[in-house]
């Protein structure tokens, strides 16, 4: 059985993350509620995880500029917005800069939780591609 993703909520909302992080928990999924961007850095730093859920509007730093300095120093962690504002134009800026989904809040918490265990699968096959590709013969680095 594969295990389960690690899971980082990142939202203002302090009612929102904490009852999102205990319905992942009902369904298995290890997840852990933040309130601001600088603090899922601090947690990204000092643990790993494989999902960051992130909000899109916060205080002092919103979550599309959180995302392009999540993927400049967690490449492998994947990041699902969250958010209550649709915007085409937050929606294109969000996938160009390495976002793997934008959702509507609420959303369906099975819904949510597909589209955690496929933000996960696509992390576990990445690494297992890099994995692959730094252990061929040809790669000057084996």
């Amino acid at each position: 059985m594969q295990a389960q993703p690690k899971v980082l909520i990142v939202d203002d909302e302090d009612r929102f993350r904490t009852t999102l992080a205990k319905l992942l928990g009902l369904r298995g999924v290890p997840a852990k509620p933040v309130g601001s961007a600088a603090a899922a850095f601090e947690e990204l730093n000092a643990a790993a995880y494989d999902v960051v859920l992130l909000d899109v509007r916060m205080p002092e730093m919103s979550g599309i500029e959180a995302l392009a300095e999540i993927k400049k120093t967690h490449k492998n962690v994947e990041v699902i917005i969250l958010t209550g504002h649709a915007s085409v134009d937050a929606a294109v800026e969000i996938m160009r800069l390495g976002g793997y989904e934008y959702l509507l809040k609420p959303c369906d918490v099975e819904d949510l939780m597909a589209k955690i265990e496929s933000a996960y699968e696509r992390k576990l096959a990445r690494e297992e591609r890099l994995r692959k590709e730094a252990a061929s013969p040809g790669n000057p680095s084996s």
